[in-house]
């Protein structure tokens, strides 16, 4: 009766969960005279649910129906694509010849008491650059010192609703109401949470940091 005690203890057994759910993405932009690349993956408490590999994305955890994952993968590799031909002709008309990195890290988190945060970090060649305060979907400034680069994406990030209300929305509302689906689940066999990851549309949102085509050029010092 101890062992069983205490193995309980060590599971949690017939206690509330004390952890808060969480669902995270990471996404690394890398830009190399001229020639983009990606890599990036989601996290859904814990376990790997999306891979990001150059163009490819693939859904490890079968989230969405197959049918609207390969229409969902097709727009990521669109979107990206697109992305990869604008900065190669950025490119020719201002050659960069040096390597950029620019990492996006957003997700949220729901607690057992039901409250809920989300964040959006960027870095900028491992700095600190960018953080979005979800509250009054606003960026701020984290570079260091006074920097162009950063006033500059702070005010152009800021002109379109892409990168403050509609990402405002998926953290606060996509985002949680994922975690709520999650935490309501029964735990069969199927793992199929039926929730619609807009997966599209969170790829499309932090890689359009990829702003980082102004973000990239500005860090000439003439922004």
């Amino acid at each position: 009766m101890l062992r069983l005690l205490l193995l309980c203890g060590a599971l949690g057994c017939g206690a509330e969960r004390a952890a808060p759910l969480t669902f995270t993405m990471l996404q690394r932009t890398r830009v190399s005279r001229g020639s983009s690349f990606f890599w990036g993956n989601a996290s859904l408490d814990g376990k790997l649910s999306h891979l990001l590999e150059e163009f490819n994305v693939t859904q490890v955890l079968p989230l969405e129906p197959p049918d609207t994952w390969a229409r969902r993968q097709q727009d990521v590799a669109t979107y990206l694509h697109n992305f990869s031909q604008l900065m190669k002709l950025f490119n020719k008309e201002r050659p960069i010849n040096y390597t950029q990195s620019l990492w996006c890290h957003l997700g949220c988190h729901l607690f057992p008491n039901g409250t809920t945060k989300s964040f959006y970090e960027v870095t900028l060649n491992g700095t600190a650059f960018l953080s979005f305060h979800v509250h009054n979907a606003t960026w701020e400034r984290r570079w260091p010192g006074r920097e162009e680069v950063a006033t500059f994406a702070e005010k152009e990030l800021m002109k379109y609703n892409e990168t403050t209300q509609h990402l405002q929305h998926f953290l606060n509302t996509t985002c949680v109401g994922i975690l709520r689906a999650q935490s309501t689940w029964t735990g069969t066999q199927s793992s199929r949470s039926h929730v619609p990851l807009v997966l599209g549309l969170i790829l499309g949102t932090f890689a359009l940091l990829g702003m980082a085509v102004g973000i990239f050029l500005c860090t000439r010092g003439s922004c």
